[in-house]
């Protein structure tokens, strides 16, 4: 008796054990929800206990057991098929004990680790060589073509005990979004470890996303629903506009403004269908996207319409004509091959508008063969409403062609000036990709039926004699028209970083954000060291410039003006302009330097200097400037010959033909910019004050002429607003007076 007693114990507690198995893998019981519940109220309760039960938020021991529970709950009675399956036999195809299902393993069990995965990778139930990256295949490949779809990438190893329990997710999830047009890669840690530091992938396993050559990673529980949530998320959130009866006027008329043909898809879900907005991602170049939801009651009028089968989904195109779709497709289950072809075949407008030169080589490439050349037929024309007749008539007469080697196209003339040597309508061939075009003028078009008979005539003779083209021009590159938008799409992209910073904080996935955070902090600090560094500089500056000078080269700042840094030195230094420092100080100056020269006398050397100094002192702080004097009494000659390039200047301010000829006499107080390199002057005069009653000139007996205290200008008062005048020359807004060449040594008379 005592051996079917115990048989019946070990029976006992089996079913036992399976039924508290069963009872504790409920996922009604695990989220909490009875079974009538609607989708809705099981959507909302994940949410909260998600949020609850997040590993990263939740620090107690079976937080993470919890929350993999709880996300495969929710993947089970989210999904119809597999809550109708768990409703009917208490399990599904894929259902495995919650326990054993992790995302990072702290342990893993033996028995079943050894004889159910083992860990050569050849023999694994999904092989991943197919999906295998290299870091080439990467930059070459996965990087341009995510700027068409997204890709999802495992990081994984051969031994990573993790990545064999996620497999199983892993296929399903491929499977589907590989249909669905999502590429795929796989990169072992083992032999590919390059690319993996270059993703910033730091463990195994790990999942991320690549989108416009941009890395994702993946934070959650590896389970079937989130990781298709995560490629929907990755995609741009602008691709797909919701159309209903009040903005379909709107959205479909806007093809002229956007230059692209607009889509329409017709299905019963609220939300927009997955394919459908990784095919407006790969398309979003050509096509504009919309969406009507055949559920709700704002959209009963566009059923009625275009007369649409609510049974199945219907995807219309509309190009020019917006009251009749240019093609339609209808039926369920569509493939995405069947999608593509039906993109693909509609990607231009009837007659597109070249706004670019991406669009011009599309439309009308460059010839490559005899079989294969295509002809465009080009309406120059204007979006003035005066010119709208004629386009209308030009896009009626495009509608009726039939041959695959004519393109139609039109172009604004005044947006695309590189076109301005043809005329009306042309027919255009591109002969390679340096510009050469073949093209022949048909007719100056208004839309008329003669013009539209001379463009019939032109075309038929250029089926059969291509020769009539014989006229060449070598075009350049198309303006960019939506160049403008490009700030938006910054704002934009802008945007989705900032979402995507926030969210990796708030993940604390501090190994991927300690790029950016050491960079923040790089910055403020050097912001700080230029603040507390200035902040000394200045005090110190302050110091050194309370002092007085007693010489008038050593004078403050006496200027209105700033200045465009402070003043190195407590005083200013100013050389002489002679034979000897000549070509050093003005033929062979530094680019971008310039010479400051005073022109005096022997007699007001002393006065014009010591005001010379106070007028530019402020200034004496920027390394590109030199401050010299020129004596009139030893070099009127150079002084006379340099200034016949700057007569327009002289004559500017003189009152009449008397004061004019004096002022060329006497050019004491006047200062010159000179810049040697670019072989120009700016020139400064002197401020006139009026005639003084002992103003007398006298001539000495060498005929120089000398300017004393007596001039007509007053010498204190020639320099006043040489500030001014100065703070003008570091801006660069002052005239420029170019010589040919400087005067040499023979213009410069010799010192007595």
């Amino acid at each position: 008796m005592s051996l079917p007693f115990a048989v019946l114990v070990v029976l006992v507690a089996l079913l036992a054990g399976s039924l508290y198995a069963a009872a504790e893998a409920d996922p009604y019981k695990i989220l909490g929800v009875t079974r009538s519940a609607s989708q809705a109220e099981i959507k909302k309760v994940y949410k909260r206990l998600a949020k609850e039960w997040h590993p990263d938020k939740n620090k107690s021991p079976e937080a993470e057991d919890m929350f993999i529970k709880i996300t495969k709950s929710y993947e089970i009675l989210s999904s119809e098929e597999k809550r109708s399956t768990y409703d009917r036999y208490g399990q599904t195809d894929d259902t495995q004990p919650y326990g054993q299902y992790r995302h990072r393993h702290s342990h893993f069990d033996f028995d079943e680790a050894f004889f159910n995965f083992p860990f050569n990778k050849n023999s694994r139930d999904f092989a991943d060589g197919k999906y295998a990256l290299h870091f080439d295949q990467y930059v070459n490949n996965v990087v341009p073509g995510s700027f068409k779809r997204p890709y999802l990438v495992k990081i994984t190893s051969d031994w990573c005990f993790s990545c064999i329990h996620i497999e199983p997710v892993w296929k399903e999830v491929v499977q589907e979004m590989e249909t669905l047009g999502v590429g795929i890669g796989v990169v072992d840690v083992g032999y590919e470890r390059r690319l993996a530091n270059y993703l910033g992938a730091h463990r195994t396993p790990s999942i991320l996303g690549v989108i416009n050559g941009k890395v994702t990673f993946f934070h959650y529980a590896v389970a079937k629903e989130l990781l298709k949530q995560f490629v929907e998320d990755l995609l741009p959130q602008r691709l797909v506009e919701k159309v209903t009866d009040k903005n379909q006027l709107e959205f479909l008329n806007s093809w002229q403004e956007i230059n692209k043909p607009h889509v329409l898809l017709f299905d019963q879900v609220p939300a927009v269908p997955l394919l459908f907005k990784l095919t407006a991602f790969a398309y979003k170049d050509y096509l504009q996207f919309g969406y009507v939801d055949q559920g709700i009651s704002d959209t009963a009028d566009l059923l009625k319409q275009f007369n649409i089968n609510t049974y199945a989904p219907t995807m219309l195109v509309f190009k020019e004509n917006i009251d009749k779709p240019a093609d339609i497709i209808q039926a369920k289950g569509m493939k995405k091959q069947i999608i593509d072809e039906f993109m693909s075949n509609n990607k231009f407008l009837l007659v597109p508008r070249l706004v670019n030169q991406k669009l011009f080589d599309e439309l009308c490439p460059v010839k490559q063969f005899h079989r294969r050349r295509k002809y465009c037929v080009l309406l120059l024309t204007s979006d003035e409403e005066s010119f709208s007749p004629g386009n209308q008539a030009f896009l009626s007469f495009a509608s009726t062609n039939t041959r695959e080697v004519l393109r139609f196209a039109y172009v604004y003339q005044r947006h695309q000036q590189p076109l301005y040597i043809m005329k009306s309508v042309v027919i255009l061939e591109r002969r390679n990709a340096a510009g050469k075009t073949l093209y022949k003028p048909v007719t100056a078009w208004n839309g008329s039926e003669e013009d539209q008979q001379a463009l019939v005539d032109e075309l038929e003779r250029l089926h059969k004699d291509p020769s009539i083209l014989n006229y060449d021009a070598t075009l350049p590159e198309l303006n960019n028209e939506f160049a403008s938008m490009f700030i938006i799409r910054w704002v934009y992209s802008s945007y989705d970083y900032l979402t995507e910073v926030v969210d990796d904080i708030l993940h604390n996935n501090w190994r991927e954000m300690m790029p950016l955070v050491s960079l923040i902090f790089s910055a403020l600090f050097i912001l700080f060291g230029t603040v507390v560094i200035q902040a000394f500089s200045d005090s110190s500056e302050d110091k050194q410039t309370k002092p007085k000078g007693k010489d008038g080269l050593k004078a403050e700042n006496g200027s209105p003006g700033g200045a465009s840094r402070p003043p190195k030195k407590s005083f200013v230094e100013v050389t002489e302009l002679t034979d000897i420092t000549y070509t050093s100080n003005l033929v062979r100056l530094r680019p971008g330097h310039m010479n400051v020269v005073l022109v005096l006398t022997h007699a007001s050397k002393n006065i014009l200097l010591s005001k010379f100094a106070k007028e530019v002192y402020s200034f004496t702080g920027s390394v590109t400037l030199h401050f010299s004097f020129l004596n009139m009494d030893k070099h009127s000659e150079w002084m006379h010959s340099l200034l016949e390039y700057a007569q327009e200047a002289l004559r500017h301010d003189a009152h009449d033909d008397h004061q004019a000829a004096n002022r060329r006499a006497d050019y004491t107080g006047y200062v010159m910019a000179l810049n040697g390199h670019k072989k120009y002057l700016c020139l400064f005069r002197p401020v006139y004050t009026g005639e003084d009653a002992d103003a007398k000139s006298s001539e000495d007996e060498s005929g120089s002429y000398r300017s004393r205290s007596v001039s007509t200008l007053q010498i204190h008062h020639k320099l006043d607003r040489l500030g001014l005048w100065m703070e003008r020359l570091m801006e660069g807004t002052l005239p420029r007076y170019y010589v040919p060449a400087w005067p040499g040594l023979d213009k410069i008379t010799p010192g007595k």
